[in-house]
């Protein structure tokens, strides 16, 4: 049973724009955001009249812990105010330039803010300058922290610029060290320590050469009984205990599949696909990042699954070359939802029932009308989830039905 008695608010609240509700109490946080998914489906115009089971604010799903959660950061090295010194951690509330370093954070594991505080300390002592998003000097760039929760396996990646690009080199022997100085303080193995060069003027970790300093590229976890590689750059869900919980629920809606083909759009590094893979004939599984596909492929492989085929490529485009007909459709698409297009062609198959997992509820509740007013399409199943509290975000999971 998770324990909601509250901690302190955080010390880093004050600055840090990584949380928008540490003031208020858990079961005022869960409301609002359950009234938020409430309040979206209304003013998008989404019909609810066929639910099984009514939809309210107070039935949000409630996070299995609220502290801890977070398998990955991706954090970024800058200052607090212009030739500060140097800070690392994450953006400042109204003040995107500033950089809050957050070694006390609390929806990450305390191993978290260990390696944190040592690199910074690592950093700092040699003098490296930080990269400066406006004049694209320096060398510090990002820290990316990833933890299989129930592996226990930490994967370590510090982002610099080039020794070209910043006129000055990165010790990697002397990170391992530092690293391997602290190893005694964490709770988790640190199984792969990483360099990621990045040049790039964007604003954003695009690896030009990712080099190996120790260990391995990737760490394992496991979701529902399946076991996952996952790789420096993959695409994973970031809290493991809500989401085996997410699609548990979400894949339990759905009437019987068993022997029956089921497709997964959107399906990233294929974790539905493999839940499905258990109980239907055959998987389909369509992602536009190609890396994620062959993870989803390999990841398949190791767990013995031989029914899931992994396609790379637009969902829209995707569709049209797949001879087989689906008898459910899973989609969880990105932020951004699903374009009227991909709709189109998902909704033209006909099938009786479409399981719509969704991260935005804003974009589900319009993809939901889209669906209802051109398909005949009824949402029959909603439910939503508080998988990141003290954050804005919301994941929902909704069952449509055809009903014309």
């Amino acid at each position: 049973m998770a324990d909601f008695n509250q901690k302190p608010i955080c010390p880093h609240n004050e600055f840090c724009g990584g949380c928008i509700y540490q003031e208020k109490p858990y079961e005022e946080q869960a409301l609002l955001k359950g009234s938020e998914v409430e309040e979206l489906m209304r003013k998008k115009g989404a019909d609810l009249s066929n639910l099984l089971e009514p939809f309210r604010a107070e039935d949000l799903v409630k996070p299995p812990q609220l502290y801890a959660y977070r398998s990955k950061m991706e954090y970024t090295f800058g200052d607090m105010k212009k030739g500060g010194e140097m800070t690392l951690g994450m953006h400042q509330k109204g003040r995107f330039m500033n950089i809050v370093t957050v070694d006390e954070c609390q929806l990450v594991h305390p191993d978290f803010n260990v390696i944190l505080r040592t690199v910074l300390d690592f950093c700092s002592d040699k003098g490296y300058p930080k990269y400066n998003a406006k004049t694209h000097l320096g060398l510090m760039r990002n820290l990316i922290i990833r933890w299989g929760q129930r592996t226990g396996e930490l994967l370590i990646n510090i982002v610099t610029t080039s020794d070209d690009y910043a006129g000055t080199t990165f010790d990697e022997a002397g990170f391992v060290a530092a690293l391997d100085c602290v190893k005694d303080k964490l709770n988790n193995a640190v199984v792969g320590t990483l360099h990621t060069i990045n040049d790039s003027l964007a604003d954003a970790v695009i690896p030009g050469e990712v080099r190996v300093l120790a260990g391995r590229d990737y760490y394992m976890e496991k979701i529902c009984n399946l076991t996952f590689k996952v790789s420096a750059f993959s695409f994973f869900q970031t809290n493991i205990p809500a989401v085996e919980r997410l699609y548990t629920d979400a894949v339990s809606m759905i009437d019987d599949f068993s022997g029956k083909t089921a497709f997964d759009l959107f399906c990233g590094t294929g974790t539905i696909s493999q839940i499905l893979a258990r109980k239907a004939k055959k998987v389909v599984g369509i992602e536009i990042v190609e890396d994620a596909v062959n993870a989803a492929r390999e990841n398949a492989k190791l767990n013995g699954l031989t029914n899931c085929e992994f396609i790379a490529g637009d969902v829209f485009e995707a569709l049209g070359t797949v001879a087989d007909r689906p008898d459910v459709i899973v989609v969880d698409p990105p932020r951004a939802g699903i374009t009227p297009k991909a709709l189109d062609r998902i909704a033209d198959y006909g099938t009786k029932q479409i399981l719509y997992v969704s991260c935005n509820p804003k974009t589900l509740a319009e993809n939901i009308v889209y669906l209802q007013e051109y398909y005949g399409y009824r949402t029959v199943r909603l439910k939503a989830y508080d998988n990141f509290p003290f954050t804005k975000h919301i994941e929902c999971a909704s069952l449509l039905q055809k009903m014309v």
